[in-house]
């Protein structure tokens, strides 16, 4: 069993829907939908964000997650405890990078592939404490992250930078597939190669 990629949705951009989250997204949180479809209609990789140094955001996380902002979007953690016989602890979720109005969306650009984990685990928990309704997962297609490999020396990058146990789709999909985000719906969206742009 996989996910099926629909390429027609925004060019550029393999789209792949779990627990039905599209037709949730399109009908009941339309204004988000819209916010998703425009901020990534409008995104492109560039030579210059794709060649500048990393760091705690880089420059594709850090333009993504400003888009959103400016619309209204917000980083997000959810302060919830656990309370035995009258002992509380408490237990904060991982802060979410995108949140309105219960959609959760997660960029992973260049992590290590268990951040996946830790991203559909808080799906499954905030779904289930009925704060969160769909999970949005923005990250990089196999064939782009097989593409920034090959293309390393252009980019000014080191021939590791791009490693197998890196954030690309192949390594989300058994994931989800697996249940790792649990009852929520979850809607990818996997940036491609084609929305390189050199801008040197």
């Amino acid at each position: 069993m996989s996910l099926l990629a629909d390429e027609t949705l925004i060019a550029g951009w393999r789209c792949y829907d779990w627990r039905n989250a599209r037709a949730l997204l399109e009908h009941k949180f339309f204004a988000e939908w819209k916010d998703l479809l425009e901020v990534l209609s409008a995104f492109r990789l560039t030579h210059t964000q794709l060649s500048a140094k990393g760091g705690n955001k880089t420059e594709i996380a850090g333009s993504l997650d400003s888009s959103f902002y400016r619309r209204g979007w917000v980083e997000k953690q959810f302060h919830t405890a656990i309370s035995v016989d009258g002992v509380t602890e408490e237990t904060p979720t991982h802060d979410i990078d995108c949140y309105r109005n219960r959609v959760a969306v997660e960029l992973e650009w260049n992590n290590k592939d268990p951040f996946y984990d830790r991203d559909l685990n808080n799906f499954r928990l905030l779904y289930d404490l009925r704060v969160v309704d769909v999970g949005v997962m923005v990250t990089r297609s196999t064939s782009l992250m097989q593409w920034l490999r090959t293309n390393h020396k252009m980019l000014e990058k080191a021939p590791g930078t791009y490693g197998a146990s890196t954030t690309h789709f192949d390594k989300l999909e058994p994931r989800i597939l697996g249940g790792g985000a649990g009852g929520c719906p979850v809607f990818v969206f996997a940036m491609t190669e084609q929305l390189y742009v050199d801008d040197r």
